[in-house]
């Protein structure tokens, strides 16, 4: 009976933690309060911008490019260009949904900006075929 009742206790303090957190979530974290709560979950604060502004943004840094991908560069990379320029992007697998995309079809991406002293490429989190 003392087992039950504790148990019955845990669930009842735990309810307002599941209630803020919108329930369980797996093993990915519960955004901020103030994140959109649909759409492109992970990526609600990305700023559309060319990939000219992208290329001055800040490690880490959230963003939407819109253009298209010109080619494969091997294994999960690829080049995409807009009017102001071209970055390689990373693609995994399951980030396709199952659309097929060649190099005429426009495309919106979001993603975070990965730099290093040599390089900077977009780590794509969500890709949209226009």
């Amino acid at each position: 009976m003392k087992k039950m009742t504790i148990a019955a206790l845990f669930a009842l303090c735990s309810l307002p933690a599941l209630a803020e957190t919108g329930g369980f979530h797996g093993d990915e974290p519960p955004p901020p309060p103030d994140k959109q709560q649909s759409g492109f979950k992970g990526s609600s604060d990305a700023k559309q911008v060319t990939i000219k502004q992208a290329k001055g943004m800040k490690d880490n840094t959230w963003v939407t490019l819109q253009g298209n991908i010109e080619k494969k560069l091997g294994g999960d990379n690829y080049l995409f260009r807009d009017h102001t320029g071209s970055i390689e992007l990373e693609i995994d697998k399951d980030k396709w949904n199952g659309q097929d995309v060649s190099p005429k079809d426009l495309v919106v991406i979001s993603g975070k900006l990965d730099k290093d002293h040599h390089s900077i490429n977009v780590d794509v989190e969500h890709l949209l075929k226009q």
